[in-house]
Protein backbone atom coordinates (compact mmCIF):
# COMPACT_ATOMS: atom_id res chain seq x y z
CA UNK A 1 0.00 0.00 0.00
CA UNK A 2 2.97 2.49 0.43
CA UNK A 3 4.29 1.87 -2.98
CA UNK A 4 1.35 2.33 -4.49
CA UNK A 5 0.54 5.71 -2.00
CA UNK A 6 4.14 6.96 -3.58
CA UNK A 7 3.36 6.23 -6.89
CA UNK A 8 -0.37 7.94 -6.57
CA UNK A 9 1.57 10.96 -5.01
CA UNK A 10 4.53 11.19 -8.06
CA UNK A 11 1.70 10.67 -10.53
CA UNK A 12 -0.27 13.84 -8.60
CA UNK A 13 3.02 15.91 -8.91
CA UNK A 14 3.76 15.05 -12.51
CA UNK A 15 0.33 16.29 -13.67
CA UNK A 16 0.53 19.32 -11.09
CA UNK A 17 4.10 20.21 -12.80
CA UNK A 18 3.72 23.19 -15.49
CA UNK A 19 4.09 21.97 -19.03
CA UNK A 20 6.84 22.41 -21.07
CA UNK A 21 5.46 24.12 -23.99
CA UNK A 22 3.31 26.60 -22.18
CA UNK A 23 5.99 27.73 -19.83
CA UNK A 24 8.45 28.66 -22.72
CA UNK A 25 6.23 30.64 -24.76
CA UNK A 26 2.78 31.35 -23.58
CA UNK A 27 1.61 33.96 -21.31
CA UNK A 28 -1.39 33.53 -18.80
CA UNK A 29 -4.71 34.75 -19.85
CA UNK A 30 -6.86 33.88 -17.02
CA UNK A 31 -8.54 31.38 -14.79
CA UNK A 32 -10.81 28.58 -16.05
CA UNK A 33 -13.24 27.56 -12.84
CA UNK A 34 -15.13 23.93 -13.16
CA UNK A 35 -18.07 22.48 -11.24
CA UNK A 36 -17.97 19.07 -11.90
CA UNK A 37 -21.05 16.87 -11.62
CA UNK A 38 -21.05 13.24 -9.48
CA UNK A 39 -19.52 10.67 -11.56
CA UNK A 40 -18.97 6.93 -11.35
CA UNK A 41 -15.43 4.59 -12.55
CA UNK A 42 -16.40 2.52 -15.28
CA UNK A 43 -12.75 0.35 -14.35
CA UNK A 44 -11.09 1.56 -17.91
CA UNK A 45 -12.48 4.76 -17.95
CA UNK A 46 -15.04 7.53 -16.92
CA UNK A 47 -16.98 10.32 -18.01
CA UNK A 48 -18.01 13.30 -16.19
CA UNK A 49 -19.92 17.24 -17.03
CA UNK A 50 -19.11 19.88 -16.01
CA UNK A 51 -20.16 23.99 -16.02
CA UNK A 52 -17.19 26.34 -15.82
CA UNK A 53 -16.28 30.04 -16.03
CA UNK A 54 -13.33 31.45 -17.68
CA UNK A 55 -12.36 34.69 -16.61
CA UNK A 56 -10.10 36.63 -18.81
CA UNK A 57 -7.18 38.76 -16.75
CA UNK A 58 -9.07 41.95 -18.28
CA UNK A 59 -12.30 40.83 -15.78
CA UNK A 60 -14.39 39.47 -19.02
CA UNK A 61 -16.23 36.52 -18.35
CA UNK A 62 -17.34 33.45 -20.74
CA UNK A 63 -19.55 30.54 -19.77
CA UNK A 64 -18.54 26.89 -20.91
CA UNK A 65 -20.10 23.69 -20.63
CA UNK A 66 -17.56 20.94 -20.74
CA UNK A 67 -17.38 16.84 -20.49
CA UNK A 68 -14.14 14.99 -19.31
CA UNK A 69 -13.45 11.47 -20.52
CA UNK A 70 -10.87 9.61 -18.26
CA UNK A 71 -8.92 6.35 -19.95
CA UNK A 72 -6.96 4.39 -17.70
CA UNK A 73 -7.87 2.87 -14.29
CA UNK A 74 -10.94 4.42 -13.07
CA UNK A 75 -13.25 2.60 -9.94
CA UNK A 76 -15.64 4.28 -7.63
CA UNK A 77 -17.62 6.97 -7.32
CA UNK A 78 -17.49 11.11 -6.78
CA UNK A 79 -20.74 13.43 -5.79
CA UNK A 80 -19.04 16.42 -7.61
CA UNK A 81 -16.50 18.59 -6.94
CA UNK A 82 -14.92 21.65 -8.19
CA UNK A 83 -11.08 22.49 -10.12
CA UNK A 84 -9.44 25.52 -11.22
CA UNK A 85 -6.79 25.78 -14.39
CA UNK A 86 -4.38 28.78 -15.21
CA UNK A 87 -5.48 29.43 -18.79
CA UNK A 88 -2.33 29.58 -21.07
CA UNK A 89 -1.82 31.24 -24.57
CA UNK A 90 0.69 31.35 -27.29
CA UNK A 91 -1.46 35.36 -27.38
CA UNK A 92 -1.87 37.89 -24.93
CA UNK A 93 -5.47 38.57 -25.95
CA UNK A 94 -7.51 34.79 -27.16
CA UNK A 95 -10.20 36.12 -29.35
CA UNK A 96 -13.97 35.27 -28.04
CA UNK A 97 -14.80 31.38 -27.23
CA UNK A 98 -10.91 30.37 -27.97
CA UNK A 99 -11.32 28.43 -25.02
CA UNK A 100 -13.90 25.84 -26.96
CA UNK A 101 -12.68 22.75 -28.42
CA UNK A 102 -10.97 19.49 -27.02
CA UNK A 103 -7.82 19.35 -24.50
CA UNK A 104 -5.97 16.06 -24.06
CA UNK A 105 -3.41 15.63 -21.44
CA UNK A 106 -2.54 13.68 -17.96
CA UNK A 107 -4.94 12.98 -15.72
CA UNK A 108 -4.82 11.80 -11.75
CA UNK A 109 -7.60 11.84 -8.87
CA UNK A 110 -7.92 10.16 -5.30
CA UNK A 111 -10.90 10.13 -2.83
CA UNK A 112 -12.07 8.52 0.50
CA UNK A 113 -14.45 11.04 1.92
CA UNK A 114 -12.59 14.13 0.94
CA UNK A 115 -10.50 13.63 -2.29
CA UNK A 116 -7.83 15.74 -4.45
CA UNK A 117 -7.44 15.46 -7.93
CA UNK A 118 -5.29 17.51 -10.98
CA UNK A 119 -5.41 17.53 -14.57
CA UNK A 120 -2.89 18.97 -16.76
CA UNK A 121 -4.57 19.77 -20.84
CA UNK A 122 -3.47 21.03 -24.09
CA UNK A 123 -5.62 22.20 -26.75
CA UNK A 124 -8.44 24.67 -27.71
CA UNK A 125 -7.96 26.52 -30.90
CA UNK A 126 -5.00 25.06 -32.84
CA UNK A 127 -3.82 23.23 -29.61
CA UNK A 128 -2.79 27.22 -28.47
CA UNK A 129 -4.01 26.71 -25.34
CA UNK A 130 -2.91 24.72 -21.74
CA UNK A 131 -4.81 24.52 -18.61
CA UNK A 132 -2.40 24.07 -15.70
CA UNK A 133 -4.11 23.18 -12.27
CA UNK A 134 -4.05 25.82 -10.32
CA UNK A 135 -5.57 24.12 -7.76
CA UNK A 136 -6.17 20.18 -7.44
CA UNK A 137 -9.80 19.41 -7.48
CA UNK A 138 -11.88 19.62 -4.91
CA UNK A 139 -14.21 16.19 -4.38
CA UNK A 140 -16.22 14.00 -2.10
CA UNK A 141 -16.57 10.00 -2.79
CA UNK A 142 -14.46 7.19 -2.75
CA UNK A 143 -12.59 6.72 -5.73
CA UNK A 144 -9.32 6.44 -7.73
CA UNK A 145 -8.36 7.21 -11.20
CA UNK A 146 -5.06 7.75 -13.21
CA UNK A 147 -4.57 8.06 -17.23
CA UNK A 148 -5.34 10.04 -19.86
CA UNK A 149 -7.95 12.40 -20.04
CA UNK A 150 -9.57 14.67 -22.71
CA UNK A 151 -11.89 17.72 -21.96
CA UNK A 152 -14.46 19.38 -24.65
CA UNK A 153 -15.71 22.48 -23.97
CA UNK A 154 -18.10 24.39 -25.75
Amino acid sequence: MNRFCSALLFVACVVAAPLPAAAQSSVQVGTLTCNLAPSVGLIVGSRQRMTCTFSKANGFRESYRGTVTRIGLDVGFTAGGRMVWGVWSKTQGPRRRALAGTYVGASADIAFGLGVGANALIGGNNRSIALQPVSVSGQVGVNLALGVAGLRLQ
